[in-house]
């Protein structure tokens, strides 16, 4: 299975629910919430514990807004990237904020994963 034949339709009824969950968990600090989607192969790469400094001390993601506007979607080899524009409700600017879908190597039941996500 290989989530770049999926519609954009398809893809923003995944994507939006998980950015949503990404958006408040982050801003309650609860990182055990906030991981629950992320493929084996990131949470094998992330550094658990420099991770949790970011998540605990940063301001912009303790203030996303859950308020946010999509702004498309790139396909490539076997993930997608959602695009989104993200404000905060303390800091004034815009940031990008990117969700990076697809599925694992051994998934047989179509269960779509957080390979990526960030905010630039």
């Amino acid at each position: 299975m290989n989530i770049i034949e999926k519609t954009d339709d398809e893809i923003f009824a995944a994507a939006h629910p998980m950015w949503e969950d990404l958006i408040r968990y982050s801003n309650e600090g609860e990182y055990g919430k906030f991981i629950r989607n992320f493929s084996y192969e990131l949470l094998f790469g992330l550094n658990e514990v420099e991770i949790g400094k970011q998540f605990a001390k940063s301001e912009l993601t303790r203030s996303l807004d859950p308020q946010y506007d999509c702004l498309g979607i790139i396909r490539r080899n076997k993930h997608v990237s959602v695009l989104y524009r993200m404000r905060s409700t303390k800091i004034s600017g815009e940031w990008l904020g990117r969700l990076v879908l697809g599925y694992e190597k051994d998934d047989t039941e179509g269960v779509i994963k957080i390979f990526g996500a960030s905010i630039f």
